[in-house]
């Protein structure tokens, strides 16, 4: 902790108070207002901001400085900084309204609180309980006797699934980009990355942070205090599988089943005016289930879902927890299937059943969906909290079909293994992987050209458990960087 002993500031007090402000990026209003506290004398230390141990530059220039010092002091660190700030979220000093939010909890008004991700998420586990003593002084203010003695206790430690190697890994790969990485293992639950990109550096509220760098932060365009795992979005044709499982769960699709149509668009008949469905490539093969998801036709999946029927569908996703809270230790947007919960018009039914309309989708709760795929239909619980015993967990029990699931697992594979698969490029020799790529287009305002978000889910198939891994992944301005494809380059080196 840097501090100042202010009698010993020297006759130039102004001259050192604005060096010390510039050297810690604080205004000397800020410092001054500190010094001029009712409690403060000539000889006291008034603490002015914490500075890394490791700085040894900036403690160099600050103690050349008359008045400073520099006190040792135990405090909260992030070791893997930006890398996994977003999970790790920070502590601060708690608020008037946190306070009175938590009264007879033990915190005062001098006490941290964890204020974002596990530090919020886990505080009743962290905090620790301050420890206290009642004693009577002599005339010498020397402790004469003891009225009321309580030990201090520390908070209990909070182990997590994260595998550090790859957390790091996945955020040096996307640090630069706006996007996200879920890594899972799709048969524990277990999550093993958890990344948000841009990021902020949570070792920096410890040390306190400044006005002006609080105010960048929070009014950067490129969000970086938002935790994108945590929001919904739209999933564009990662969502193909699930409307294909749902409908072969409800026996109103079935594998074999081909519609007829040409050309690069469709629409049903005249009831639906100028609006017509449009897919990217064409291909000649039959327009059944297993060319639809190579070829990502939305097509086929919007005749599909048109077919399966509004009810059948909708029900579908209310039993994958559509709408509904995950449960999970981190709060999660809500997945859903319509703003005002109602498929209502059949172009938006037709337009869901490719991952547009108004699907959005938790990219956590994506992944134990695909999970069913490996899972003979039971949806995996995804969890943070490392256990000893490994005994997996269902969010959903038969959320899709055994024959449902084994059907999708299968196109999906071919979706990576044949060389017309739309994510042939994430093959490697030796390892089964079943994957889906994905562009999502966002609405925009009249005239202007929406962004699009480039998606990429995959996961092992037949390799051994304890090494499986599921990779949910999302990245922005996908027109410009190549979305899926950009994704799978990042992402390959985790399976070899």
């Amino acid at each position: 902790m840097c501090g100042i002993v202010p009698g010993k500031l020297g006759a130039n007090k102004s001259d050192s108070i604005e060096k010390i402000a510039n050297l810690l990026s604080l205004n000397t209003d800020e410092i001054e207002n500190k010094l001029s506290a009712s409690w403060v004398t000539d000889e006291v230390f008034v603490p002015i901001k914490s500075v890394g141990k490791d700085d040894t530059e900036l403690k160099d220039k600050l103690l050349q400085i008359s008045g400073i010092k520099i006190k040792t002091e135990q405090a909260r660190v992030y070791p893997l900084g930006e890398a996994t700030s977003h999970l790790t979220g920070y502590i601060g000093q708690i608020t008037s309204e946190e306070l009175e939010k938590n009264a007879n909890k033990g915190y005062n008004q001098n006490s941290l609180i964890g204020k974002t991700g596990i530090e919020r998420s886990f505080e009743e586990s962290l905090k620790g309980i301050d420890g206290l003593e009642i004693y009577i002084q002599d005339e010498n203010e020397n402790k004469k006797e003891t009225i009321l003695k309580t030990d201090a206790q520390n908070g209990k430690n909070v182990k997590l699934t994260i595998d550090s190697k790859i957390q790091t890994k996945l955020y040096d790969e996307l640090k630069n980009d706006a996007g996200f990485f879920v890594t899972m293992n799709p048969y524990t639950g277990e999550l093993l990355a958890l990344v948000s990109t841009p990021s902020y550096d949570a070792n920096d509220f410890i040390l306190g942070i400044s006005n002006e760098d609080w105010n960048n932060l929070s009014n950067d365009a490129k969000l970086p205090m938002v935790a994108r795992y945590t929001k919904n979005y739209c999933p564009g044709s990662t969502f193909k599988p699930v409307t294909g499982a749902i409908g072969l769960t409800t026996n109103t699709l079935n594998e074999n089943d081909t519609f007829n149509y040409s050309g690069l668009s469709w629409k049903k008949d005249s009831s639906w005016g100028d609006y017509e469905v449009t897919t990217l490539t064409s291909y000649s093969g039959a327009k059944n289930l297993k060319n639809a998801l190579i070829h990502s036709d939305n097509i086929y999946f919007a005749q599909a879902t048109l077919k399966i029927g509004k009810d059948n569908f909708t029900n579908g996703l209310d039993k994958l927890k559509f709408n509904q809270n995950i449960d999970f230790e981190l709060s999660l947007s809500k997945s859903q299937y319509a703003n005002n919960g109602k498929i209502e018009k059949e172009p938006l039914l037709a337009d869901s059943g490719y991952g547009q309309g108004e699907i959005l989708v938790n990219p956590i709760h994506m992944a134990s969906i695909y999970s069913a795929f490996v899972n003979e239909g039971n949806m995996v619980k995804p969890y943070l909290e490392y256990k000893e015993e490994k005994q997996t967990e269902y969010l959903v029990e038969n959320a899709i079909s055994k024959e449902a699931a084994e059907t999708i697992k299968e196109d999906l594979l071919q979706v990576v293994e044949s060389p017309e698969g739309t994510a042939h490029d994430m093959k490697i020799d030796g390892t089964k992987i079943a994957g889906k790529t994905g562009t999502a287009e966002l609405k925009a305002a009249k005239g202007e050209k929406g962004e699009t978000l480039g998606w990429f889910d995959c996961f092992t198939v037949d390799k051994n458990k304890e090494d499986s891994i599921m990779v949910v992944s999302m990245v922005e301005n996908a027109s410009e960087n190549g979305g899926s494809h950009y994704l799978i380059n990042k992402i390959k080196t985790l399976f070899q």
